[in-house]
């Protein structure tokens, strides 16, 4: 069974930083493509930064500049590193495949920026 375990949220002020984890149980991991993702009370869940199997990235125009993912493969592990955080940043955090599995949103971690 596939999981997805995020870590690494937490409170911070306008302008700091937070280093999120995602720990996968998942065969072959580094052929899958990853992504990070979040949701906003009220809002849909949107794609945040995504990685290739090769470590490729792209990230959603809100994102550019401030967060970078990447991956460990060997530690089944992918990153979101998040500097200069803005209250809108504010949301829980979740990874999944790079086309996203319904069946393996996990629990998320929530993200609250905020003075």
């Amino acid at each position: 069974q596939v999981q997805f375990v995020e870590s690494g949220g937490g409170l911070v002020q306008p302008g700091g930083s937070l280093r999120l984890s995602c720990v996968a149980s998942l065969s072959i991991f580094r052929t899958y493509a990853m992504g990070w993702y979040r949701q906003a009370p009220g809002k849909q869940r949107e794609l945040v930064a995504h990685i290739t199997s090769v470590s490729f990235t792209n990230y959603a125009d809100s994102v550019k500049g401030r967060f970078t993912i990447s991956r460990d493969n060997a530690k089944n592990t992918v990153y979101l590193q998040m500097n200069s955080l803005r209250p809108e940043d504010t949301a829980v955090y979740y990874c999944n495949m790079g086309r996203p599995v319904p069946d393996y949103w996990g629990q998320g971690t929530q993200v609250t920026v905020s003075s």
